[in-house]
């Protein structure tokens, strides 16, 4: 699913980058080389950001 259609970017790229870049969207986009533009997008890929670093610091079920 495209998380910003402005810039192609899809909510796996997003969760890819928030494992490896700390900050909110605009810092994750420029990781990517990308600026928001409408930022209709930010409020959603901070959502997903945080989601995904939340799920990382969870222990794995055994």
């Amino acid at each position: 699913m495209y998380v910003c259609i402005c810039n192609a970017i899809r909510e796996s790229e997003l969760r890819r980058v928030a494992r490896h870049v700390p900050g909110d969207a605009e810092q994750a986009y420029a990781a990517m080389g990308k600026v928001p533009q409408c930022g209709q997008c930010l409020c959603d890929a901070d959502c997903i950001l945080d989601e995904e670093r939340e799920f990382g610091l969870q222990p794995a079920a055994a």
